[in-house]
C-alpha cells in the first residue's frame, strides 16, 4: 500500500486519503452519468457557482448538459424518505468554468451528501467531517461556519421587505457595516446587524458573546446547535481552526441552518463549502432534509 500511495499525484492522494475518511464515517460511494437534462440546471442555475453550462442535442432532440453540479444529481436520484438518512460521498468530474483559467475545465469534485432526517448529530458529524477533510488537505486551513436560522430570526422580527431583507444579507456578507446606515430599516435592527457582523471568532468565546446580547432568547435554539457542534469538534481534538464568521452566507433560497467554508493558506477563495440546503429539496419536490458540501480540487494547484 505504502508503495501505491508513493506513485500517487497529490490530487490522487488527496482523492485517496478523503474518500478513506468518508468511508470511516459509513458513508457510500454515489456513481452519476456524466449528463443530465438541462432543465435540471437551468431551474436551478442560482445554485451553481458556474451559470456557464455546456450543452449538447441528445439523439432524441432532447438538450442535455455536461454536469457543472453533483449535488443536484444527488437530490434528483435518491430515495426521498425523512425517516432516515441516506449517507453517500463522491469524487465526480463536473464541467464548468474553472476560477483559476476561466475556461470550460473538467474538474474533480470531492464531497459528501446527507440526506433525510438531518438532526443535530448529523449536522456534528458533517461539520467535522469537513474540518477533518480540510485538515488532510494542508494541517494551515480555517473553516468558518455560520447559521443563517440566526439571520433570518433576527430579520425575521422586524418588518422588512424582500428587497429591504437582500441589502441587509448583502451588508452581512461583505461585512459592511456603513453600508446598514443607507437601509431604511429599524434602529434596534441596525444595531442588532451591526453586532452580527461584528461577531467573527473563536467558537466558545463567539457564542459566549452572543448569549449576553438582547436577542438571545430569539435565537437560542440556534445557538445550542452551535455549541452542540463545538462541542463534538473539541472532543476529536478539530476545533482550534474552526471560527464563527456570519458573512459566510449561502444563497438563502436555497440554503438553510448550517453553513460553512474552508480555506487553505496560500490558495485564493474558498476550497470547501458546504451547508443546509433544505429548501433547495422543498424546491425539488422533496420533503426531507439535506446537508453536504464539496472540495474543490482545482483550488489545490497552488499547494
Amino acid at each position: 500500500m505504502d508503495s501505491l500511495i508513493n506513485i500517487l499525484e497529490k490530487d490522487e492522494l488527496i482523492i485517496y486519503t478523503l474518500r478513506k475518511l468518508y468511508k470511516e464515517y459509513g458513508y457510500k460511494k454515489y456513481r452519476m452519468s456524466k449528463f443530465e437534462e438541462y432543465d435540471l440546471y437551468v431551474s436551478n442555475k442560482d445554485f451553481l457557482i458556474s451559470q456557464n453550462i455546456i450543452t449538447f442535442t441528445d439523439i432524441d432532440g432532447k438538450l442535455m448538459a455536461l454536469k457543472p453540479d453533483v449535488t443536484l444529481s444527488i437530490i434528483k436520484n435518491t430515495k426521498d424518505n425523512k425517516n432516515e438518512v441516506t449517507k453517500l460521498y463522491y469524487n465526480e468530474n463536473v464541467y464548468r468554468a474553472s476560477n483559476a483559467s476561466h475556461s470550460f475545465k473538467e474538474i474533480m469534485q470531492v464531497g459528501v451528501e446527507c440526506i433525510g432526517e438531518i438532526d443535530s448529530n448529523c449536522i456534528c458529524e458533517n461539520i467535522l467531517l469537513a474540518a477533518k477533510s480540510l485538515s488532510l488537505i494542508k494541517e494551515d486551513y480555517i473553516l468558518d461556519i455560520s447559521n443563517l436560522g440566526i439571520i433570518e430570526k433576527i430579520i425575521d422580527s422586524f418588518n422588512v421587505t424582500t428587497n429591504l431583507r437582500k441589502s441587509i444579507l448583502k451588508a452581512i456578507g461583505e461585512k459592511n457595516k456603513e453600508a446598514l446606515y443607507e437601509i431604511d430599516i429599524d434602529d434596534k435592527l441596525r444595531e442588532y446587524i451591526k453586532t452580527i457582523i461584528s461577531t467573527y471568532g473563536p467558537l466558545y468565546e463567539t457564542i459566549n458573546k452572543l448569549k449576553d446580547e438582547e436577542f438571545y432568547p430569539l435565537i437560542k435554539e440556534e445557538i445550542d446547535l452551535m455549541t452542540a457542534i463545538s462541542d463534538n469538534l473539541m472532543k476529536n481534538g478539530m476545533d482550534k481552526r474552526v471560527r464563527i464568521d456570519f458573512s459566510v452566507i449561502n444563497n438563502m433560497n436555497y440554503y438553510n441552518g448550517i453553513a460553512f467554508k474552508g480555506f487553505i493558506n496560500g490558495v485564493p477563495g474558498g476550497v470547501l463549502s458546504g451547508g443546509q440546503y433544505d429548501k433547495l429539496m422543498d424546491k425539488m419536490g422533496k420533503k426531507s432534509g439535506a446537508i453536504g458540501f464539496a472540495v474543490y480540487l482545482d483550488m489545490l494547484d497552488r499547494i
